[in-house]
């Protein structure tokens, strides 16, 4: 390198070193006053949750509000993310469940949302993940809800139906989807392995690239790059972290049909959100099979000025053309036009459960 420039440079990098041990001391500092507040708490025995999904929200809105920049504000978050969860770990150790193997792209979401100072507990199935958050042997979980191309995931539906857990914040990431395999010219590949949302979310690309390698579903992106790494005749679909996980190489990049697909995760847990000052809240209804009930079931919405994010339906099994509903709101249940809109709705459904309010994304 041309010595004028390293003299240049020299300088610069000295003031990066510099600011670096300072944001390190500071990190520190910050460190030791989360301890405080854990040691406040535990000597007046208010053993209340480590995580607190409203104040850690509330910090990053803060702080991007004030950020000037050119530090982006999606920095702001991903750096603040880590910082609270390192400090959080300090009081208390969050476990986070998944659908794993390791390389998911719920385990993605999970240290998104929470940060990396967790422990991850790898689940076979949703439902696993459910078990663990209500049996305690995780504190949280993170389960696909909905994705941008193929819809809502109906088994998370169905099992935030009957679980006691509630939603505790959500995360929106993009999904590209990778084909993998222990040999990138796929030579002697004989099948594609992936969850079936993925194969479907692929299916045009497969079609036209893979026409005749036969397709099969198993529970997750990451199984299938697990299988891939003792079989050389499955390839894989999964995330590029699945194939640094599994060994496995890269044959192909961003194979979803949708370059602007994306999956909306929900985190689940055992505790109550407070407000933050920009909220959600998701409900599941049900009401009387007759005329005009379901625009009776959303007239407290729009009577109270409530809007309405999401609306799906999920049919009740009875046989008898009955639905369940699933509808996210503006706003936190504590605010008063939302408790008024849903002491109504309570009123005059068949069925109502608030499945949580949460800080919005």
């Amino acid at each position: 390198m041309d010595e004028s420039l390293l003299a240049k440079l020299l300088p610069l990098r000295e003031r990066i070193d510099q600011i670096d041990a300072e944001i390190l001391d500071l990190l520190n500092r910050r460190a030791r006053t989360a301890q405080e507040v854990g040691d406040i708490k535990h000597a007046h025995h208010a053993e209340g949750p480590v995580l607190r999904p409203e104040r850690e929200a509330q910090v990053i809105r803060q702080l991007q509000g004030k950020n000037r920049g050119p530090f982006p504000a999606e920095g702001v978050a991903a750096v603040w993310t880590e910082i609270m969860s390192g400090c959080r770990g300090l009081e208390q150790a969050l476990s986070v469940a998944y659908l794993g193997p390791a390389g998911s792209f719920s385990e993605q979401a999970a240290f998104e949302h929470f940060g990396h100072a967790v422990t991850g507990v790898s689940c076979a199935s949703f439902d696993e993940v459910f078990r663990a958050v209500e049996a305690g042997s995780a504190n949280v979980g993170m389960v696909p809800v909905e994705n941008s191309t193929e819809g809502a995931v109906n088994r998370t539906l169905d099992l935030l139906l009957g679980s006691p857990v509630r939603i505790l914040g959500e995360r929106s990431i993009l999904i590209r989807h990778c084909l993998l395999a222990q040999d990138p010219s796929l030579k002697g590949v004989t099948r594609i392995l992936a969850h079936p949302q993925a194969l479907a979310q692929c299916q045009n690309w497969l079609n036209r690239n893979y026409p005749g390698v036969p397709r099969e579903p198993v529970s997750s992106n990451s199984e299938a790059a697990r299988i891939a790494s003792t079989d050389p005749s499955v390839a894989a679909i999964a995330s590029d972290s699945a194939a640094r996980a599994w060994g496995l190489q890269l044959v192909a990049q961003g194979i979803q049909d949708d370059a602007q697909n994306r999956t909306r995760f929900l985190a689940i847990g055992q505790i109550a959100t407070l407000p933050s000052g920009r909220d959600k809240t998701s409900l599941i209804l049900a009401v009387a099979n007759r005329a005009g009930a379901v625009y009776q079931m959303l007239s407290p919405l729009s009577d109270n000025g409530v809007s309405m994010t999401r609306f799906e339906s999920r049919p009740a099994r009875t046989g008898q053309w009955e639905y369940y509903f699933y509808v996210d709101i503006e706003g936190h249940c504590e605010d008063p036009p939302v408790r008024k809109a849903l002491a109504s709705l309570q009123e005059q459904c068949a069925f109502f459960k608030v499945l949580g309010s949460y800080p919005a994304q």
